[in-house]
């Protein structure tokens, strides 16, 4: 496998975007595609145009950093999209027998266990680059106990293949996006990556939106921000969440959601603390369990 065809249509995707006004360059005649000509980016990153074509034909396979710069510069790329350009690369010069392979179920650390155990107010899960769920505190189980139904739980198939999504996430299509955009991430850094492709093709058949969006070639990376949840228990909450990835344990991220003292998010997050409780002690006990 090459990854020929993901940067072609990650570069034509880029190229699309980008009006020649943007670009500061003049517009003679009726233009037949949308955003900049081949050309116009080989004169903007100071390339020629058969080299540049070669490039977008998918073969970066040898090129320096200094015209993947000018080519990010030309595309006016984000932070994302030019660490994506740069992963693309990579995986072109490296080949399939130097290509990392992941563990496919990376082991979450009983110290990291301890770590989301102990965030008593704060819902904290992690997950891996397929956005499957491996371990949550009781507030976070409380939060995604929608997603958290399914074996195994991975927040891209809840998102799109569960209609209760849309009443989770007021901002359904932006969470939406920023999902897709993350995978199409995980894709590039590991393109090997059998249970990540499985994921996508099953998506991709059973969602027209997920095709939709995963078409547009979009990159996102989780970091911090804010989202809104509408629970169906609690009602509305609006909280921060900051992303952090774990070194050494295979590209899994911990992500912990809070909310300023004082704010409606926060009484919403004591609201779903005591729902939780009320949940946990009113569930069956196991046979050959005690509580």
């Amino acid at each position: 496998m090459d990854n020929r065809d993901e940067v072609s249509a990650f570069l034509t995707s880029r190229r699309a975007k980008i009006t020649p006004e943007q670009a500061g360059l003049p517009v003679y005649g009726q233009r037949r595609v949308p955003g900049l000509r081949r050309g116009e980016v080989a004169m903007l990153a100071g390339v020629s145009v058969e080299y540049y074509t070669r490039l977008e034909r998918g073969n970066l396979g040898g090129v320096s950093d200094s015209v993947l710069d000018a080519l990010a510069k030309a595309l006016r790329l984000d932070d994302t999209e030019r660490d994506h350009l740069y992963t693309l690369a990579r995986a072109a010069n490296a080949g399939p027998s130097r290509v990392r392979r992941r563990p496919k179920t990376p082991t979450v650390r009983p110290s990291v266990l301890r770590i989301i155990e102990g965030l008593h107010d704060q819902p904290a899960y992690v997950r891996n680059n397929r956005l499957d769920i491996l371990a949550v505190n009781p507030l976070a189980r409380a939060l995604h106990h929608e997603a958290l139904e399914q074996t195994p739980a991975n927040n891209a198939r809840y998102v799109f293949l569960d209609p209760r999504a849309t009443r989770l996430y007021p901002d359904w299509e932006r969470v939406a996006r920023d999902g897709v955009g993350a995978l199409r991430v995980a894709v590039a850094k590991d393109p090997y990556d059998r249970e990540l492709s499985n994921l996508i093709g099953e998506l991709s058949t059973r969602s027209d939106a997920f095709r939709t969006m995963w078409g547009t070639h979009d990159v996102h990376v989780f970091t911090e921000g804010t989202k809104r949840f509408h629970h169906p228990a609690v009602g509305d909450m609006e909280l921060v969440h900051e992303s952090l990835d774990l070194s050494g344990e295979g590209g899994l991220t911990l992500t912990v959601y809070s909310a300023d003292p004082g704010t409606p998010g926060a009484d919403a997050l004591k609201l779903l603390a005591s729902w939780a409780a009320t949940q946990e002690q009113d569930a069956p006990v196991q046979p050959g369990t005690e509580r």
